[in-house]
């Protein structure tokens, strides 16, 4: 359209300069003596995506990921739900219903003792879209990747491991271990377990062995219930991915659940827990890890972080009705 609306313009240009007595010579050497058109400057930045709250003697660094959009979140999002009842929960909480942001935030915790990151996010920009600013955000928040001593992986989704390299496969952390869950490391490093997969997530295997392979030496595989650094422990939440996991931190008398992907965005599933996301390797599974450790958190009046969350994705969450409301917490300096 744009594009025929400026050769019709160009033509009733010409036609008006012939009827005034102008040759087609002097419109052309007009034409190239017109300086071009300045680009148009880029659009403001927003501050830098970083958060940060103690947690005991721990000091808690949520560093923003970037976002992608699902186009049509009616249609294939949630397995068990109709487009109509999503399009009502999306309306209500004043969501679009067209280009949903799905948010990526990564956890950081300094303990005192070293830096431990929970997921690696999405490898600056290597998925596309509006994803990849967690460099950028580590290093307006004073995060030296090098300076991280472990990386604590939930689960072996694009999203969160991809960034555990460059592009061309180098390591990101290149002093840390890797620990892993080593139900999600059985299931992903046996490309038989294919057919198990969701077609579209087939991918994994592939990038598992891609994202791991170069961290080989100093990869560790953890089991529930296990203590992986003092004053964190790895907690069972598979069913989103077969060994998806969850990560209990105490400091003194506070306690932070690093729920990675229990629940996406929280206007859908926490209100609607029962609902199946369609990158849930087992939905049903998924969908009573959510009631049973949202419910833990809800009654324990303790505080979460939430990779899909709106940022800073940290707060608390109650029980409404048959599911759970948000409450993001405050806005507040360390002190």
């Amino acid at each position: 359209m744009h594009a025929v609306f400026g050769r019709r313009s160009a033509f009733a240009g010409l036609s008006a300069a012939a009827a005034l007595g102008l040759g087609l010579p002097m419109l052309i050497r007009s034409a190239a003596a017109q300086p071009a058109a300045p680009a148009a400057p880029p659009g403001p930045a927003q501050a830098p995506g970083f958060f940060r709250f103690k947690l005991g003697d721990f000091t808690v660094t949520m560093v923003h990921d970037g976002f992608s959009p699902r186009p049509n979140p009616l249609e294939g999002f949630i397995r068990n739900a109709t487009p109509a009842d999503v399009e009502q929960a999306l309306r209500e909480a004043m969501l679009p219903t067209q280009n949903l942001p799905n948010p990526f935030t990564v956890t950081f915790i300094d303990t005192g003792r070293g830096i431990i990151a929970f997921d690696a996010g999405t490898g600056g920009g290597q998925l596309g879209g509006r994803t990849g600013t967690l460099p950028a955000n580590l290093r307006a928040a004073g995060i030296d990747p090098a300076a991280v001593t472990m990386v604590a992986v939930s689960h072996f989704h694009a999203d969160h491991i991809t960034g555990l390299t460059t592009a061309d496969n180098a390591v990101v952390f290149p002093n840390a271990e890797i620990w892993v869950p080593a139900a999600e490391w059985a299931f992903w490093s046996d490309e038989s377990n294919s057919g198990r997969a969701p077609e579209a997530q087939r991918g994994t295997f592939a990038n598992t062995r891609r994202r791991l392979t170069p961290y080989q030496a100093r990869m560790r595989q953890f089991q529930d219930g296990q203590e992986i650094a003092a004053g964190v422990r790895a907690m069972a939440a598979y069913g989103h991915t077969p060994g998806h996991s969850v990560f209990y931190v105490t400091s003194g008398a506070e306690q932070l659940f690093v729920m990675a992907d229990t629940s996406s965005r929280p206007d859908l599933f926490l209100r609607n827990p029962h609902w199946q996301s369609v990158f849930d390797v087992d939905g049903a599974m998924a969908t009573e890890t959510r009631r049973r450790l949202f419910g833990r958190i809800a009654d324990d009046r303790a505080r979460f972080t939430a990779y899909h969350f709106n940022f800073p994705s940290n707060g608390y969450v109650s029980r409404w009705g048959e599911g759970f409301r948000f409450h993001a917490a405050e806005w507040m300096s360390l002190e």
